[in-house]
């Protein structure tokens, strides 16, 4: 095992899915997305913890990602949220997964897959509302769910949107995404057609905006315990579920003066303890946190100093220190005083999604139900 690792707090993950239910009723499917290796929590043994937690459909965006649920035996309603190519529709068909689709051209390829291989294809219509990504017009949707529902090998499993600003402080813009949404939902009806799961509510909506939950919510931040931005209350109670880990490898004490690392971007200003950490950006501990991340060593936070190079980073331990070697460094966690997802996001300019991404497939992941 690596002195570098992440640990997977699985209690953490399981108090989180009970949190969102508890949010949004009994009576609400909930599609949790295990997107990106479930943001980088490990796509295999987050569904495994989802479905023994009741979670009725796991979200995915690529076809190699459901295919690899599949090879683990997750037997799961599997939907890719993402567009496809027409060369992937084959396996989409093979492997049941639920595709989204939102243009006659794809409807009728998938109907056409179906035919051949003799098997039902259950389509989820996306419509965009908003976000101006993917989806067809508001316009385009009736006739595109009668297209599915006429179709002999095709049926209309759901008819989702997204919302691009469900998480700012106004509500207004998703609210009239809503009042779209809506009016859309009541036409399929009222042509005969069962919109199946009907779903819009990312993170941001399930904390923020009730009227967004309709028959089945996508919670994903959420689910690996970070909130989807500042603007909104906290009312769910989050527990982060990622820990990472390393270990202290070598100590030196230095002179007054000595500069550090790649580019000399941190000089001494007294004699001083350095403690060589064996983790770096090809771990997916961002270079950006050159010169300003923090380490918690022995419950204290010690400055990362120079450039975090692509496997190893230095922390500056002060001129006393009791620091000794192999003692584990988090870099982030759910635990003071070590830093959590957030506030190294906070320090490099991005968001907690993309530093548990970042977590790279070389670092080892230990799953605990602590």
């Amino acid at each position: 095992m690596r002195a570098t690792r992440a640990i997977i707090h699985l209690g953490n993950l399981r108090e989180n899915i009970r949190a969102i239910r508890a949010q949004v009723g009994q009576e609400v499917s909930v599609c949790l997305a295990v997107k990106a290796d479930a943001y980088g929590h490990g796509a295999i043994e987050v569904a495994q913890v989802a479905i023994e937690e009741g979670v009725e459909c796991l979200g995915v965006a690529t076809l190699s990602e459901a295919v690899e649920l599949r090879a683990a035996g997750i037997q799961s309603d599997l939907i890719l949220l993402s567009l496809c190519i027409p060369e992937e529709i084959e396996d989409i068909v093979a492997y049941k997964v639920f595709p989204v689709v939102a243009s006659a051209e794809m409807i009728e390829i998938f109907g056409q897959e179906g035919k051949r291989q003799g098997k039902q294809v259950t389509c989820h219509l996306k419509i965009d509302t908003g976000m101006g990504r993917i989806g067809c017009t508001p316009e385009e949707a009736v006739p595109l769910a009668e297209k599915i529902k006429n179709h002999g090998f095709l049926k209309l499993g759901g008819v989702c949107t997204h919302f691009p600003g469900s998480d700012l402080a106004d509500t207004a813009f998703t609210l009239k995404q809503i009042n779209i949404f809506n009016n859309i939902i009541d036409q399929i009806q009222a042509g005969g057609i069962d919109p199946g799961l009907i779903h819009a509510a990312n993170s941001g909506a399930i904390i923020n905006i009730k009227e967004s939950y309709f028959n089945m919510v996508r919670p994903g931040i959420s689910v690996y315990g970070y909130y989807p931005s500042k603007e909104i209350p906290n009312i769910i109670p989050l527990k982060p579920v990622m820990e990472f880990r390393t270990k202290v490898v070598f100590l030196k004490k230095v002179p007054k003066g000595t500069p550090l690392s790649y580019g000399m971007t941190y000089t001494t200003n007294e004699e001083t303890w350095i403690a060589t950490l064996p983790v770096g950006y090809g771990d997916g501990y961002n270079r950006l946190l050159s010169n300003r991340g923090k380490v918690a060593i022995r419950n204290r936070l010690y400055p990362v100093v120079g450039r975090v190079c692509m496997d190893q980073c230095l922390v500056n331990l002060g001129s006393r220190t009791d620091v000794n070697l192999y003692d584990d460094a988090v870099l982030f966690g759910p635990e003071p005083p070590a830093l959590d997802a957030d506030a190294l996001a906070d320090m490099i300019g991005t968001i907690s999604y993309e530093v548990t991404c970042f977590v790279a497939k070389r670092v080892p992941r230990i799953y605990t139900e602590d």
